[in-house]
């Protein structure tokens, strides 16, 4: 890795560490620079504000989920084996980044209209990504609800609360969680 690489991927590791402590409005350039102990103009010379750091952990982080759930949902295997797989991947990637996850759904009023529509884009990609396996699902007589964005939602939305209560020194293994988090899921909209 070169050294101005380097130097970029630590911005945006502290970034990180300072915006899911403090916030976006909570943390300013200059508490960045301070926590890796260099000047302010170094923090501006590898991105142009905050938002334009903001949106390199968005990049950084969440920016490919569609495209690894995408990979799932047309994969091999019954239709129920790859939603399965998909929220198992989904919550996988959930936990990989789950600092940058928090960050984008607690701040993301702050943003500017740029900031945002990226922000909602993506969260519309894997919106629909739920939608189509979900119909697949129902194509197959095997959801009990007819609203598959409703549907949609409340899955995304558990995946959601898991990341805010999530504790990977509990009593659970991940695999244990996620294997609850699964079977929630499936109970509630499957039919029986």
């Amino acid at each position: 890795m070169t050294k101005k690489k380097y130097r970029r991927e630590e911005l945006l590791e502290i970034a990180i560490d300072l915006f899911a402590q403090n916030g976006y409005v909570g943390t300013s350039i200059r508490d960045i620079a301070k926590a890796i102990d260099r000047s302010v103009s170094n923090v501006y010379h590898y991105f142009e504000n905050k938002e334009e750091l903001w949106l390199a952990i968005l990049e950084y982080s969440v920016q490919g989920l569609p495209e690894k759930l995408r990979s799932v949902a047309h994969g091999e295997g019954e239709p129920l084996d790859r939603f399965k797989e998909l929220l198992r991947v989904h919550l996988n990637r959930s936990i990989m980044h789950r600092r940058e996850t928090k960050i984008f759904f607690i701040d993301e009023e702050r943003l500017s209209p740029k900031g945002k529509l990226i922000n909602k884009q993506i969260q519309k990609e894997i919106l629909d990504i739920y939608v189509e396996q979900l119909r697949i699902l129902q194509s197959h007589k095997l959801l009990r609800t007819k609203n598959l964005k409703i549907l949609a939602f409340n899955i995304l939305a558990t995946i959601n609360w898991f990341l805010r209560w999530y504790d990977p020194e509990g009593d659970m293994s991940k695999e244990e969680v996620f294997d609850e988090i699964i079977g929630f899921v499936l109970h509630g909209m499957c039919s029986e």
